[in-house]
């Protein structure tokens, strides 16, 4: 059975690769009836990099890509503002057509009406980084405790892919562990190609990752792992995932942890919580609770990061699993993709915290 070992020390406590984004949201107004749009500065795997320095008070980098326009200095701006340390691939804008730094646009819904996410990614800076763009020796050589990227960049283009392997096994070489949020976006697989390419381009990349996160059906789409045989009682029910993770082991032996959130969705603000983990051959649940959420987008994030940090700070598995669950619950309470919560909040809610627990 492989162990997760975790480096002690290291300049970076995590390194996250992947695409930055600018969201537009016009809250609970539909896009076709909206006057106006607070921005958020987004990214899967930003997003992991933000939450925990802003919350969690770690080291942590980025290395994405960024074009020199205003837009640009936005989004640098609030990197800038989230504690993360950058290495950009530097990208001249020509004034006109671009490259770009991706929009993405999400209304929030209200009740009955679901959230509505769409994007605009054309001629994305960020899709055109390939192999050879990052100098990973030197930016490994300081010493990185994690590495962390996901399926959202991996999407992006057939060159972030190989991108990403290739950071991977500098990583490897490096002694730092390796995550990776699966994160399965449809509309971005089939716009690059091939919702088909998902399967093969993420077995490629799963191979190399110690820690996986992701819930059914990232398995099941993003990695071609067939389904459980009986449905789960309910969404926040584990059996099913953790059905499913047995085969993932079988298909992949060299990984070490698969982690997920359970969210049963009963309205838009409404949510049923919770979370569950496999971790060095054992498998550990965080309690059910009753979320009344503000703003989804970036739950499932917010559950990574916390889970990461108390990996990261020695917390025993069952302990992580519930920081990433309270942290990913928080962060639903929030505007926003990134995290306002404290440290001192988080540890609360996970001890028990205001929210019902359903035991």
């Amino acid at each position: 059975m492989a162990t997760l070992n975790i480096p002690s020390s290291g300049a970076i406590d995590l390194l996250a690769l992947g695409a930055l984004v600018h969201r537009l949201d016009p809250g609970a107004v539909p896009f076709r009836k909206a006057s106006a749009c607070a921005i958020h500065v987004s990214g899967g795997e930003f997003n992991c990099a933000a939450n925990l320095a802003d919350c969690f008070g770690m080291r942590t980098a980025i290395a994405t890509a960024m074009v020199e326009y205003p837009v640009g200095d936005l989004i640098a701006g609030q990197v800038r503002a989230m504690g993360v340390a950058p290495f950009y691939k530097m990208f001249a804008h020509d004034g006109v057509r671009g490259p770009n730094m991706a929009a993405v646009y999400s209304d929030r819904g209200f009740g009955v009406r679901g959230p509505v996410v769409f994007y605009n990614r054309s001629n994305e800076a960020a899709a055109q980084l390939k192999p050879g763009d990052f100098d990973w020796k030197a930016i490994f050589g300081n010493g990185v405790r994690w590495f962390h990227s996901g399926g959202i960049f991996a999407s992006l283009s057939p060159t972030t892919a190989d991108l990403t392997i290739e950071a991977m096994q500098a990583a490897k070489a490096a002694g730092a562990v390796v995550s990776f949020d699966l994160n399965y976006r449809e509309k971005l697989w089939r716009a690059s190609g091939d919702a088909s390419r998902a399967v093969s381009v993420l077995s490629r990349i799963v191979e190399h990752v110690d820690v996986l996160v992701g819930n059914e059906e990232d398995l099941q789409k993003g990695l071609g792992i067939a389904g459980p045989q009986v449905a789960a009682a309910s969404k926040l029910d584990p059996s099913a995932f953790l059905e499913t993770i047995e085969r993932v082991v079988k298909r992949f032996p060299d990984m070490k942890a698969v982690a997920t959130t359970l969210r049963e969705v009963h309205s838009t603000n409404r949510h049923g919580w919770g979370a569950v983990a496999w971790v060095d051959g054992r498998t550990y649940q965080a309690p059910a609770c009753e979320l009344d959420v503000f703003d989804r987008v970036g739950g499932g994030d917010g559950f990574a990061s916390g889970f990461f940090y108390g990996l990261l700070t020695g917390e025993p598995p069952q302990e992580a699993v519930r920081l990433g669950w309270a942290h990913g619950a928080l962060l639903t309470t929030f505007p926003g993709d990134t995290t306002m919560a404290t440290v001192e909040q988080v540890r609360a809610f996970a001890k028990g915290g205001s929210a019902r627990i359903q035991r």
